[in-house]
């Protein structure tokens, strides 16, 4: 009996992902077999995508957020057209291949975000839905897309999950569509060894539309879609009963295929359960058709929306005006704040003053605060908050949600059209370090708003102190780490960070008044610069410290020492500048030392074996700011007799 195209199209799918597995001997093979049917609904019914224009800014998004099924949306990509060949396939997490273990963000590829760790790809849709809904209120139906999702009962045990689906609940985001691989294993055997709860009624809590199908009745699931397009006041969760490994005599239904190849023994068993015939990577001429023709309209859709913008644009200026500000911004160039001589302002609230300085030249800046807006001074003045009624505003409000507020702020910077921020306590940051990673390692140029930076902020100890963060966050490859020392250095880094297109950027900030210092921009882009010069050594300081190692300069200067004052407000950028550079900012040779109110760990590249690393490398304490610093060494005289000893 002759297959119908859908079902050969769905054991394409699955031959090609246990085959690709097989062939790398490592991967995923039980997910993609239990998903195929979702996934071919979902792509030849529903999702809008041109695999001749995969960056069409008004696609469909698709997140595959159980990352580990990564040959399930690589077998999509390739059959529907995308720039993934079969030999791209054929070399499935080999080196150099785009067909990596788990899905690595992509755009001309078609692969939307990177995913893998467990909820993220989940909280970073959401960000793509934010996104959508904003662009949407400003640009109306040349922005109103969709964004689907594949999760899994992992993702769904994940707290940065539990974050997310309680934000979009509350803000309403109808355009949201999960499909929930419900086959209820997990990498070490049953789901139920540690998940009971009823996910459908959690979910329900949260706001969302919930659904249940039988995830192998293709009928039923586009069904459900179908449904979940119809609601737009709420997300939707469709709960899909799948059997993982689906076909595999052995292993269907067990732990042993979710991680492990099949073996060649188990797919010739499980290929002739399927009446399969063909050598390994076969694909039946007709499947390419079917997936072509299933996209003709959409393809035709995107020509036409292209034409449709032209022509708008062209009879607009001023919508032509603010898309351009939102997919081809201008470098940012931002003026210093002006403040009176001799004041002190927390680098915080310097902060908050650029962003409102340079919001109305860039209305693609959108975000928040996770419920510290106040203290972390990002709201933007001039707009109202982003909400279920309100799509327009450009102020999230994350709640004490961290880790979500990071992978949403991924999510709509990566979406196109905007660039989001997120802000906290640097001390919180570790509730959110996976996706502050994960957004280094996709080059998504978010921007992270970290205050309250040392143990400068006194009298809330050393539960709130960072001591570690910073090294920890220099850590990350891609991530550009500023600690900028006065208004001049924070505006300076606000341009960096808003014109970088290929990493995010942390801004540490204080919450203790510094020297606002002059007006003139200062080379922070360079990473590092000379403040005073001198002859005998190099203090490298940082933040907050530069205001107090120029005071330790003065004292020694009285002591007949001349001492060359650097700041460095991004080690990364410093890094990046040539050697000749390099070498001219630290001296040529001469001493170096470092001052920061933090580990010393990492220092040792700039001061070098023979230098001196001045910092805290150990917890904080609860008291007053002045009283701390005097306990741990860094008043100005403190430092200077520091110096003074190491040079003696």
């Amino acid at each position: 009996m002759e297959k119908d195209i859908e079902q050969l199209a769905v054991d394409t799918v699955r031959t090609l992902s246990i085959d690709a597995v097989q062939r790398a001997n490592s991967g995923h093979p039980g997910a993609p077999m239990g998903m195929a049917d979702l996934a071919v609904v979902l792509w030849s019914k529903f999702l809008r995508v041109d695999p001749k224009d995969p960056t069409w800014a008004n696609r469909d998004r698709f997140v595959l957020s159980a990352g580990h099924a990564s040959m399930l949306l690589y077998s999509m990509l390739h059959l529907s057209g995308f720039p993934i060949t079969i030999e791209d396939i054929r070399n499935f997490r080999q080196w150099g291949s785009p067909t990596a273990g788990h899905p690595e963000m992509d755009h001309p590829l078609g692969i939307e975000t990177t995913t893998g760790p467990l909820g993220q790809g989940f909280a970073t849709g959401v960000g793509m839905a934010i996104a959508e809904a904003h662009l949407n209120d400003r640009f109306g139906d040349l922005i109103d897309h969709r964004t689907f999702g594949i999760v899994s009962d992992g993702d769904l045990m994940e707290g940065v999950a539990a974050e997310a689906a309680s934000l979009a609940g509350h803000l309403s985001l109808g355009k949201l569509i999960y499909l929930y691989d419900d086959n209820g294993i997990t990498l070490v055997g049953p789901a139920e060894l540690t998940y009971s709860e009823d996910v459908g009624k959690r979910f329900d809590a949260y706001g969302w539309q919930t659904l249940s199908v039988d995830g192998h009745d293709r009928r039923a699931v586009a069904e459900a879609i179908a449904a979940g397009i119809d609601d737009t006041e709420r997300p939707t969760l469709i709960s899909c009963k799948t059997h993982i490994g689906y076909g595999s005599p052995s292993k269907q239904d067990s732990a042993s295929a979710h991680g492990s190849p099949l073996g060649e023994d188990e797919i010739v068993l499980v290929k002739e359960n399927m009446g399969w015939e063909g050598e390994p990577f076969h694909v039946p001429g007709e499947v390419y058709s079917f997936f072509s023709s299933a996209l003709d309209d959409r393809r035709q859709e995107a020509s036409e929306w292209k034409r449709r913008l032209q022509a708008t644009l062209a009879s607009d200026e001023g919508l032509a005006g603010a898309w351009d500000k939102h997919f081809k911004p201008s470098q940012a160039s931002i003026a210093v704040p002006e403040y009176e001589d001799g004041a002190k302002v927390a680098t915080r609230a310097i902060s908050g003053t650029v962003i409102n300085a340079f919001a109305a030249d860039r209305p693609d800046v959108i975000g928040g605060s996770a419920d510290l807006a106040s203290s972390n001074n990002t709201l933007i003045k001039s707009s109202t908050d982003f909400s279920a009624d309100d799509r327009a505003g450009r102020n999230l409000r994350y709640g004490v949600r961290e880790h979500a507020m990071g992978a949403i702020a991924n999510g709509v910077t990566v979406h196109g059209g905007l660039r989001g921020f997120g802000a906290t306590f640097l001390t919180f940051v570790d509730y959110m370090r996976g996706a502050v990673r994960l957004g280094a390692l996709m080059g998504a140029p978010s921007v992270w708003v970290f205050t309250h930076d040392s143990i400068f902020l006194g009298e809330d100890g050393p539960t709130h102190q960072s001591v570690e963060h910073v090294a920890s966050l220099r850590a990350i490859p891609n991530l550009y780490v500023m600690r900028p020392a006065n208004a001049a250095e924070v505006t300076g880094a606000w341009e960096v960070a808003l014109n970088r297109t290929n990493g995010p950027t942390a801004l540490i900030l204080t919450r203790q008044g510094v020297p606002v210092g002059g007006t003139d921009p200062v080379p922070v882009a360079r990473g590092a610069y000379v403040v005073r010069d001198g002859d005998d050594a190099v203090l490298v300081a940082t933040g907050s410290e530069v205001a107090t190692a120029l005071e330790a300069a003065d004292i020694l200067a009285g002591k007949g020492r001349s001492i060359r004052v650097v700041s460095m407000p991004c080690l990364e950028a410093f890094n990046e500048q040539d050697a000749a550079y390099r070498a001219d900012v630290l001296g040529n040779g001469m001493p170096v030392a470092s001052l920061e109110a933090g580990v010393t760990f990492g220092w040792g590249d700039i001061v070098g074996s023979d230098g001196l690393a001045i910092g805290i490398d150990r917890f904080g304490a609860s008291a007053p700011a002045g009283v701390l610093a005097e306990k741990f060494g860094f008043t100005a005289p403190q430092v200077a007799d520091k110096l003074n000893s190491w040079l003696g």
